[in-house]
C-alpha cells in the first residue's frame, strides 16, 4: 500500500507511527536519499511531494515521502486536487506516500473521496489517532493501554489508573514517562525474564517515578459531584499550582454544573433524546450525555443548584480579593 493516511490530534502517536513505517521501509544507509520530509502547508512542497512519490528509490529498501500537514483532504486547492488525482496510480510499490494532518479529512473533498476508495479496496491505509476528551476517562485508559500495547509493555490494572489519574490525555507525556518505566523494570525483570516476555509495569513502579496530579476543572467538578471534597481542594491546588486563573476555573465548573442540572431536569420530565438534551444543555457533544446520565444517576436537581450556589460564593470571594485557596476552600469544603 503506497499511499497511508495519517491523521488526529495526537501528535505523539502520530510521531510513533510514522517512525515505524520509516524503520519499515527506508534502508538507513540510504535514507539521506530516499526519506523526504516535507510541509504540506507550502503549495510548492506539496506538489514537490506528488512528484518524489512517483520516484523510484536508489540502492536498498523503499522511498518513503512524508507530508505534514496535508492540503489533500483539508481544503485543497482543485489544481492540487487535480495533480494528486493524475498521481495515484503513478505511485510505485517500493514508494510510500504518507499524509498526515491534525483534522479529520473532509468527507465532502474529491481528493478524500478518492484516498477513502483506495483505502477500501486496501491500495491505501488509514490511521486515526484522536486524543480522548478530558471528561472520557474510559477513553484516556484506552489511550493508556494502546500506548503501552505499542512499546511493548504490560501493565497492572492499577499501573493504568495511576498512570491515567497522573497523565490524563497527555499523549506526549505519557511516552515519556512509559518509556522512563520501561527502563526501570528491564533493570529490576532482566534476570528473570526473556526477550519474548512483554516487560510488567507495576503500580508501584508508576507511583514512585511518575510524579504529579493530572487535572482540569471537569475532573473538580467530578469530585465534587462523587462527595470527595478533600480530591476536590487537591485537584484545585494542583491547578492554581499550575496557574490556572482561579476565575476561569469557577466559569468552568459553573458551565459543567449548569449542565448536570440541565439534564437532570430533563431526564426528570422524560426526555430521552439525547440531541434535545445536549443542545438544551449546551453541549456540543450529544455522545456525552450518555457518560453524564451514568454519573447523574440518583442524584436529584437540588444537588446541582447547591453546587451552583456555594460556586456564587466562591466567585464572590474572589472578587472581593480572597486568595483563590482559601476561597475555594471555605466556599466548597462543606458542600454535601
Amino acid at each position: 500500500m503506497p499511499i497511508h493516511l495519517i491523521w488526529g490530534d495526537d501528535a505523539a502517536a502520530q510521531d510513533r507511527a510514522i517512525e515505524a513505517l520509516i524503520a519499515e521501509v527506508v534502508d538507513p544507509a540510504w535514507s539521506s536519499i530516499n526519506l523526504s520530509r516535507l510541509d504540506g502547508a507550502n503549495v510548492d512542497q506539496a506538489n514537490q511531494a506528488l512528484e518524489e512519490s512517483r520516484t523510484p528509490p536508489l540502492g536498498g529498501g523503499g522511498r518513503l515521502v512524508l507530508l505534514q500537514h496535508s492540503p489533500f483532504c483539508n481544503g485543497c486547492p482543485s489544481e492540487l486536487a487535480d495533480r494528486l488525482e493524475a498521481n495515484l496510480e503513478l505511485i510505485p510499490e517500493n514508494c510510500h506516500l504518507v499524509l498526515s494532518h491534525p483534522n479529520k479529512p473532509d468527507g465532502r473533498l474529491r481528493t478524500t473521496k478518492a484516498l477513502q476508495k483506495l483505502v477500501k479496496s486496501k491500495q491505501a491505509s488509514e490511521k486515526s489517532l484522536m486524543l480522548p476528551a478530558i471528561w472520557d476517562g474510559a477513553g484516556q485508559r484506552d489511550l493508556v493501554e494502546r500506548t503501552a500495547h505499542a512499546m511493548g509493555l504490560q501493565l497492572e490494572p492499577e499501573a493504568t489508573s495511576a498512570l491515567v489519574d497522573a497523565i490524563g490525555n497527555d499523549s506526549a507525556r505519557l511516552s515519556s514517562e512509559l518509556q522512563k518505566l520501561t527502563l526501570h523494570a528491564e533493570i529490576g525483570q532482566r534476570p528473570s525474564t526473556t526477550d519474548s516476555t512483554p516487560t510488567l509495569i507495576t503500580a508501584e513502579t508508576v507511583s514512585a517515578l511518575v510524579e504529579g496530579m493530572a487535572t482540569n476543572a471537569l475532573q473538580v467538578g467530578d469530585s465534587l459531584l462523587a462527595g470527595e471534597a478533600g480530591e476536590a481542594i487537591a485537584r484545585l491546588d494542583a491547578l492554581l499550582d499550575a496557574g490556572e486563573p482561579a476565575l476561569r476555573i469557577v466559569a468552568t465548573l459553573t458551565g459543567q454544573i449548569r449542565g448536570w442540572l440541565w439534564v437532570s431536569l430533563l431526564e426528570q420530565q422524560g426526555e430521552r433524546d439525547v440531541a434535545v438534551i445536549a443542545k438544551a444543555a449546551g453541549i456540543g457533544n450529544p455522545k456525552r450525555i450518555y457518560v453524564m446520565r451514568k454519573q447523574l444517576q440518583g442524584r436529584p436537581p437540588q444537588r446541582f443548584l447547591s453546587l451552583l450556589s456555594r460556586l456564587l460564593e466562591v466567585d464572590a470571594a474572589l472578587k472581593r480579593g480572597a486568595l483563590p485557596g482559601d476561597a475555594f476552600r471555605d466556599g466548597l469544603i462543606s458542600t454535601p
